[in-house]
């Protein structure tokens, strides 16, 4: 189902909601979640109460007045908008719910970071007629997306729109270089590789959520094989050892203890920007990719070393101060601001550069609401941009609010739900709010930073 249908699903779901002939069915699911919100969490227990129910309320929709003489897609519509709703309101209830699983989620996550730093297309086999970085940077993207959402289906997509870049990928390239046609063979070792270099986040807490909570009966066809594909790969990655990379054992295990060794001297120069040292030598510990040696070479050289070590040792404290020199220096974004910004005005290109931005001057009188969804979307990219920036660079991001934030506006009868959804048939109401009928005026809103899915 494209995307724009699933927005539509939930605009008409909510619509036929706020119906007085629909009390019996707001009534159920206010039930539904308060009952599931106070029992603790068993996932077992909880995806198969979950299914039953959506299950039930489908059966329940074809059955009533509100949806007759409707078509199987807009049955289907339904049905996705009744499960976004209810899985964004029980978010933080099922995500991430045992602590078991956020412990291998960890395990997961540290094992790719480790990975990530020395492996090679080469280490798994990927031929290099399907080698193209390109393409996997852009696959990359499309999965570090996947925390950007609440319910399984807006995640689900972020996987599949990653798996298409590939395959869409091997597809041209082979193409491009006569191969014959790729397959599962030339596909799964690509998307091992695209998932450890994106180190997606909580991706292993993200595939048991959509294993659990997405609606079984639309986890078929390309969907299902798509996501079957990612656990597979995730066992693969979890699972990974020398012999998996084609790899000696002693130069996998020099890898990624040099790779461990890395990433704790990063993380200790940008937090405090203390030094890493050897605790015997008191002397840098630098992560250099393992490479096995001869023996008998080393000790060969063993006296010519010895002869030149306090020349050496000289050197390479100089080296390693001015190293650290350039460590300790990470500028901050205010910094990096304040030097574009003079930048700017001394080579007196203001105008040139902001003339691709057209509403940076524009007026409020000036916009159209078919400028809303454009403006919205240029504005998530900027926002996801610096955060990820603040992120690499190690400082907290700065965000001003509004100064007229909007007021929640309740009415007796009716609670206002908020979907920040992405749709121009949604920014007709200024305050991007549904009304569910029957709802208490205590019920909480639905969180504000749930965005919509990428189109597959």
């Amino acid at each position: 189902m494209e995307n724009a249908d699933v927005l539509l699903g939930l605009q008409d779901f909510l619509e036929r909601m706020r119906q007085p002939s629909a009390a019996d069915f707001v009534k159920a699911i206010k039930s539904f979640i308060v009952s599931f919100s106070n029992n603790a969490p068993d996932p077992e227990r909880d995806s198969a109460a979950l299914q039953e129910f959506l299950a039930n309320m489908e059966v329940a929709f074809r059955a009533h007045p509100l949806w007759a003489g409707c078509s199987e897609e807009e049955l289907e519509s339904a049905g996705e908008g009744l499960e976004k709703y209810v899985m964004t309101k029980l978010f933080t209830r099922l995500f991430a719910s045992l602590p078991n699983d956020v412990k291998v989620d960890n395990q997961l996550s540290e094992k790719m970071a480790l990975l990530q730093q020395f492996i090679q297309p080469e280490h798994l086999d990927i031929n290099p007629t399907f080698q193209n970085e390109a393409v996997w940077l852009l696959a990359q993207q499309e999965l570090q997306k996947i925390n950007m959402y609440k319910a399984p289906r807006d995640k689900l997509v972020c996987i599949l729109s990653c798996c298409k870049i590939i395959s869409n990928g091997l597809i041209d390239d082979s193409v491009t270089s006569k191969e014959n046609p790729p397959g599962a063979d030339e596909f799964l070792p690509v998307l091992i590789y695209v998932i450890i270099k994106a180190n997606p986040p909580q991706l292993h807490l993200n595939l048991l959520y959509i294993q659990r909570f997405r609606r079984q009966s639309r986890l078929v066809a390309e969907a299902a094989y798509f996501f079957t594909n990612m656990l597979s790969s995730e066992s693969f990655i979890s699972n990974i050892d020398a012999k998996a990379l084609s790899m000696d054992e002693t130069e996998f295990k020099g890898n990624m203890e040099s790779a461990r060794v890395l990433l704790s001297g990063l993380s200790t120069d940008l937090q405090d920007h203390s030094t890493l040292t050897d605790p015997n030598s008191g002397q840098l510990a630098r992560a250099e990719p393992f490479k096995p040696q001869n023996k008998a070479l080393n000790d060969s050289k063993d006296t010519a070393l010895q002869a030149t070590s306090s020349e050496a040792k000289s050197e390479n404290k100089k080296e390693i101060t001015e190293d650290l020199s350039s460590i300790n220096k990470v500028p901050s974004l205010s910094d990096l601001e304040n030097k574009g910004a003079s930048m700017l005005l001394e080579e007196n290109q203001v105008n040139e550069v902001f003339r691709e931005y057209p509403y940076l001057f524009a007026r409020v009188g000036d916009m159209t609401i078919s400028d809303v969804e454009d403006l919205l979307n240029n504005y998530k990219q900027l926002v996801f941009n610096y955060v990820c920036l603040s992120k690499g660079l190690d400082v907290s991001p700065t965000f001003h609010l509004p100064s007229n934030p909007r007021s929640h506006v309740q009415n007796n009868a009716e609670t206002t739900v908020e979907f920040s959804e992405e749709s121009a048939d949604m920014t007709k109401d200024s305050s991007d709010r549904v009304a569910l009928s029957e709802e208490k005026n205590n019920d909480s809103n639905l969180p504000q930073d749930e965005t919509v899915a990428p189109q597959v």
